[in-house]
């Protein structure tokens, strides 16, 4: 990078940068994976060992059919119940047959299995519990999402994982957790390929209503498809990423900023516009996101940092946390805008004055 390219990004960031923050939240108000108000005292009981909330937040989300907030909660228990069981434990000792119980300690066991180096035997043996779990479930989608996920896991195939796809749309034929589950076994981490698995995306995506998380599935498949390297087999072209991006940008724009319902997918497609190079699109994507930060898709791969950012202007040390990755992540995004920026703009003056008559 000569010299003076390097004095005008370092010109640049010192004089944008500041301002492109000011959309965004205080980096002490951003909170990673924030349960919203529902989930939160279930948790708060179960740190305390009362299984109770968790039970009746679960059983009222079945009953009013909200099978995409029951999806979120029964992942969210099953996690907490990884680092501390012993609430989860109570409730089975004194519902030993309760569904939701059931469910719960099912999620907790295959996610265990997939941390495993023996996680195809393991699921296996997993089998009739889920397969048990789900068949009890005459109208719940959730069960047969996890029956999907552990398919995978088990590399199941496809005449299997089409079996219980079809049980799991004719209980909810629009449930974002199913799609993603039938997304990851058709790309190239399953059974399939990353066309595939977008050709099934986009027409998801077209399917869906126009508020549905089921509009963003394509930019789940453009992230699955920029882990390949391009030209290699299973890249996809620029233009199908960015129209993958473009669907899921109109579906954030129908929801209010810092609305949990649509973090996950948000957090997501700030990821997928940086690795376009959108920058302008990607910082209006993270004010969107305001304090809701999720753990994925901030993963290690972003401590690689660019040689040619200008001087301090380059993401603080991550390490291992979602979270730092997440507002590095942010930084990064303004600083990459901000170099991009010109110093001045006509009919604004040069920096630091408001033109002719400015203040």
């Amino acid at each position: 990078m000569s010299l003076f390219r390097a004095l005008v990004g370092a010109a640049r960031s010192a004089r944008h940068a500041p301002r492109l923050a000011a959309g965004l939240v205080p980096d002490d108000d951003v909170l990673l994976d924030a349960p919203d108000e529902r989930l939160a005292p279930a948790l708060v009981a179960a740190a305390l060992g009362d299984p109770e909330p968790a039970a009746k937040l679960l059983a009222t989300a079945r009953d009013a059919a909200e099978w995409e907030d029951r999806d979120r909660y029964v992942a969210r228990l099953a996690a907490f119940a990884h680092l501390r069981d012993d609430w989860l434990l109570q409730w089975l000792s004194t519902a030993p047959e309760d569904s939701d119980a059931l469910l719960v300690t099912t999620q907790l066991a295959v996610r265990r299995a997939w941390e495993s180096p023996a996680r195809a035997e393991l699921l296996r043996d997993l089998e009739p519990l889920v397969r048990g779990v789900a068949e009890t479930a005459p109208h719940d989608p959730v069960p047969w999402r996890l029956a999907l996920d552990h398919a995978r896991g088990a590399q199941a195939g496809p005449a299997v994982f089409e079996t219980l796809w079809e049980q799991a749309v004719r209980r909810s034929p629009h449930h974002y957790g199913c799609h993603v589950a039938a997304l990851k076994y058709l790309s190239a981490q399953g059974q399939g390929s990353h066309r595939a698995a977008f050709d099934f995306a986009e027409r998801a995506a077209d399917d869906a209503a126009p508020d549905s998380l089921v509009r963003a599935l394509p930019v789940r498949a453009a992230h699955e498809a920029l882990r390949v390297p391009p030209g290699q087999d299973g890249s996809e072209p620029p233009a199908r990423l960015d129209r993958a991006a473009d669907r899921a940008l109109a579906l954030s724009a129908v929801f209010p900023a810092g609305d949990p319902w649509p973090a996950g997918v948000r957090n997501l497609l700030a990821h997928v516009l940086m690795e376009r190079g959108r920058w302008a699109e990607a910082l209006e994507e993270f004010g969107r996101i305001g304090p809701r930060a999720t753990s994925f898709p901030w993963e290690p791969a972003w401590d690689a940092v660019p040689e040619d950012l200008p001087p301090g202007s380059r993401p603080r040390a991550t390490g291992e946390d979602p979270l730092l990755r997440f507002l590095a992540a942010r930084d990064r995004t303004r600083f990459e805008l901000a170099r991009r920026t010109p110093l001045w703009t006509p009919g604004r003056g040069r920096a630091g004055r408001g033109g002719p008559g400015g203040h």
